[in-house]
């Protein structure tokens, strides 16, 4: 249960601009916090604990999902038995990105064979689906046409992807897996203030469809906090999934109903795309900081490829002398982000369909190359930087789960609809909210999509190709031996929330609480801008314009889920930037 101890204070201007936000958190820990008067943003906490188990660990994003994953360990189910409930139950209980319209990634470690597992159920683009798609008659991109229409949606592959897994590394059937997720759905839980929130900031959105208002409106407005969310046809939907296994969503009776849905409305899907789709096991993408081994997901994951890249130019730097948070330590950050996102426009896309030079981007070669480039005093502005040549050396709205269990076994999974609820489509009958995936491909080079990424050819759309996702779930062994499982949702940010996440353990001697409190920054090279959590002093960020980063104080970034493997059990900490998420284990 998580622990908040110490008060909020304006003493310590090191941490975080979220002790408002934690402050009317339950302190639902085996130690209670002290008494504290409730405070606003710009203060901070004096200490943060993480939560400690013995026999297992599950973090998630909403409390009801980490409490069935926690179930199902102490029912003798193992990582991935409970990673699959929780993917599951957060198609339920966080509607907004839990899914099971979507798709995403999962990183399996094999306490037995210590083998590592990269497992791709990104979605698919249609068979029909052509590179200008998204364009008009004159080469333009169409506003919207790839987020909020049926032409925005990619073949779903997350019951794919659960379900291989499950089959293949769980020991549970999917009925057992899949049950609390049913009764969550059947009976319905009482709508939080941030889903509240998010549902009625997603009002427009939603409300273009009947089948979505039928779900997540009353009376003719969203729900609103604490109000029963009830998902009866999606109960029904995955009381088929149980009994008749993933054939039920991708060749019975849902994928007629999406197939429906699809041809009423102008979407591409067939019955063929969905009959078609296929799981790909993936060689995870490797690299060592600091003596530590990092494994994360391949292309057409980015994450993986430009964490280790990142990793590699950071290494070079005394980022511990520095001090976390410095300006020095965040201008190197920033200009080595900058790099990574440049050579990511250019070269990133489905390995399936385009050459991606992985090699060589994460080579400790191109690292030493493009750290030349990098002006320890000055801010190098990003027109001045263009993709750099690994060749040589070739031979917001998403969530995040960790999961750790007695024998050794991690599951790190991050999956999504893309935005918040995806396209904002249910297809009729089945309760299921369709994703927006298709804007992730580049709609045309040089144009940026709904997060400011720019992509170019590699990345283009093409019948059954993966978009180009930043989803980047993590593992840090040590030694051989798991160390730390991580991950986040957050678009374009995903990728940078991770990289610090690690690097403040490692480098900063943080516990897993610290590591994911302490204030984010990014640099995506497009735009010029270092976008700063609130939370730095007024004295860094003078330092940091000084060197000529062009700052842009902005709201919170990234929603970690980390658990840290010790000699006597588990630590872990769920990000305080939402205040569903929740960290339990027994």
């Amino acid at each position: 249960m998580q622990t908040f101890t110490g008060l909020c204070k304006p003493a310590a201007m090191a941490l975080l601009p979220l002790c408002g936000a934690l402050a009317f958190l339950p302190a639902t820990a085996q130690t209670s916090a002290p008494a504290a008067p409730v405070v606003k943003y710009d203060l901070t906490y004096d200490i943060i604990s993480p939560v400690h188990t013995t026999h297992g660990m599950v973090a998630t994003e909403q409390e009801l999902a980490t409490k069935v994953g926690v179930d199902i360990l102490k029912k003798g189910g193992n990582a991935v038995d409970a990673g699959v409930a929780v993917g599951f139950a957060l198609a339920v209980v966080l509607p907004n990105a839990g899914n099971i319209g979507g798709g995403g990634f999962m990183m399996i470690h094999d306490a037995k064979t210590g083998k590592n597992v990269a497992l791709d159920f990104r979605e698919m683009a249609p068979q029909r689906a052509t590179r200008n798609m998204y364009l008009d008659d004159k080469g333009n991109v169409v506003p919207g046409r790839s987020l909020y229409t049926h032409l925005a949606v990619g073949v779903p592959g997350t019951v794919a992807g659960l379900s291989h897994a499950l089959s293949k590394y769980g020991t549970m059937s999917l009925a057992q897996v899949i049950q609390p997720a049913i009764a969550l759905a059947e009976k319905g839980y009482p709508v939080s203030r941030s889903l509240a929130q998010i549902l009625a900031a997603e009002r427009d959105h939603l409300g273009q469809w009947d089948s979505s208002k039928a779900i997540f409106f009353k009376d003719g407005r969203p729900l609103q906090e604490g109000e029963m969310l009830v998902q009866k046809d999606l109960a029904k939907s995955m009381r088929l999934i149980a009994k008749e296994g993933p054939k039920a969503f991708y060749e019975g009776a849902i994928s007629k109903k999406i197939v429906a849905e699809m041809d009423k409305h102008g979407g591409l899907i067939t019955a063929a795309d969905l009959k078609n789709y296929k799981v790909v096991e993936r060689v995870p993408v490797s690299g060592n900081y600091r003596g530590y081994e990092v494994m994360s997901m391949p292309p057409p994951s980015s994450g993986g490829v430009h964490i280790i890249q990142m990793m590699n130019i950071l290494e070079r730097y005394p980022l511990k002398q520095y001090g976390a948070d410095s300006a020095q330590t965040i201008h190197l950050m920033a200009e080595t982000m900058k790099l990574a996102y440049a050579d990511r426009s250019e070269y990133l896309g489905d390995p399936d369909f385009t050459k991606v030079p992985v090699k060589g981007l994460t080579s400790r070669a191109y690292a030493d190359e493009l750290a030349k480039k990098i002006n320890p005093d000055r801010a190098t502005p990003a027109s001045e930087i263009k993709p750099g040549q690994p060749q040589p050396y070739e031979s917001d709205q998403t969530t995040h789960f960790s999961v750790a269990d007695k024998d050794g076994n991690l599951v790190a999974t991050t999956y999504t609809l893309n935005l918040n609820f995806g396209s904002g489509i249910v297809a009729t009958g089945t309760g299921i909210t369709l994703n927006n995936e298709m804007d992730d491909f580049a709609a045309k080079p040089g144009v940026p999509n709904a997060f400011g990424l720019i992509g170019g050819d590699a990345n283009a759309v093409g019948p059954y190709k993966r978009p180009l996702s930043s989803m980047s779930p993590t593992f840090v062994l040590k030694d051989g031996k798991p160390f730390l499982v991580t991950g986040s949702p957050g678009g374009s940010r995903i990728i940078t929330t991770t990289l610090q996440t690690i690097l403040n353990v490692i480098d900063h001697d943080m516990n897993v609480a610290e590591a994911t409190i302490t204030p984010r920054i990014h640099h995506q090279w497009a735009p010029d801008q270092l976008r700063v959590e609130k939370g730095l002093s007024a004295d860094t960020i003078k330092l940091l314009q000084d060197k000529g980063q062009k700052i842009s104080v902005q709201p919170s970034m990234g929603r970690t889920q980390t658990i840290q493997i010790r000699q006597d059990g588990f630590d872990g900490f769920s990000d305080p930037r939402n205040p569903d998420g929740r960290t339990l284990g027994f």
